[in-house]
């Protein structure tokens, strides 16, 4: 994710970084130009003023694609917000599980270094398993999350059988690990539930068709200059559908995705300084 200050306006209207949708759009924005360009020599040299359309229908269509717009770039965003809600949870409850975890055992613990090198890892393992980075376990669990949260069980059942736990500190830890799994889920449940098949193709189309009809709309009144409304159109139309397209999937590593190698690290980090009066 990238860090920036959303007050710096003319930094940002001038920034361009490596992943800028610019680049993305530049190769079919040339050929759209170019599409743009041969409808205007036609009506220039070809068949003089025999091109011209009425705006009316075009400019119907360009509200209805305006509000396709507008839902499709909401419901991305909801997607990643959903996404930082999971990972803001999961750090709170890390947290929760560390300082009591801390509080119900001794100092000098033995196990306290295992529990804190587990529950660091959780993090860590989803991040992975998330970007499809993490491999399979050999153990009876091969799901990468899933093993971390069952080596976390058993750790808390080893406790109590030593007689460290109590039932009632089994019960106050319960509800923190079995939230584990349930981030797992809600995160699983973003990465594999795209938006509809046919919605996604529906909107595609529907911005071809709008983008290729629009010299034809406007080489009558703008001549040659339609050329560069054409263009710009386009650029604005496929950079939203872009956009969207990289923000609902928060879980990779794209420019806009949600920075989970800093909140595993950050993670680590304060299990590590609770449970082992460390920060590294």
């Amino acid at each position: 994710m990238i860090t920036y200050n959303p007050k710096a306006w003319w930094g940002l209207i001038f920034k361009f970084h490596k992943s800028d949708t610019f680049r993305r759009l530049l190769p079919s924005m040339v050929t759209i130009a170019l599409f743009a360009t041969g409808v205007a020599y036609i009506n220039d040299k070809v068949w003089p003023g025999h091109l011209q359309t009425t705006s009316v229908v075009h400019s119907l269509l360009g509200f209805v694609i305006s509000l396709l717009m507008v839902f499709r770039t909401n419901t991305a965003y909801e997607r990643w917000w959903e996404g930082r809600r999971f990972w803001g949870q999961l750090v709170n409850t890390s947290r929760n599980l560390a300082l009591k975890l801390n509080a119900y055992l001794p100092r000098q613990h033995p196990l306290r270094g295992q529990l804190a090198f587990v529950l660091g890892e959780f993090a860590d393992v989803l991040k992975d398993h998330l970007r499809d980075h993490g491999h399979r376990r050999s153990g009876p669990i091969g799901h990468g999350p899933n093993a971390v949260s069952a080596e976390l069980f058993r750790l808390v059942e080893t406790l109590r059988r030593q007689g460290e736990l109590t039932r009632e500190h089994v019960r106050n830890l319960n509800p923190d690990l079995s939230l584990l799994a349930d981030i797992c889920g809600g995160c699983e449940r973003i990465k594999k539930t795209p938006i509809p098949y046919s919605y996604n193709l529906f909107i595609k189309k529907f911005i071809f068709a709008y983008i290729v009809t629009m010299p034809f709309v406007f080489v009558h009144d703008f001549g040659y200059w339609e050329i560069l409304f054409t263009t710009f159109m386009f650029y604005v139309l496929a950079s939203l559908e872009i956009l969207a397209e990289e923000v609902e999937n928060p879980f990779g590593t794209d420019a806009n995705d949600l920075p989970t190698d800093q909140i595993a690290e950050n993670i680590r980090q304060n299990v590590l300084e609770i449970l082992l009066g460390q920060d590294r």
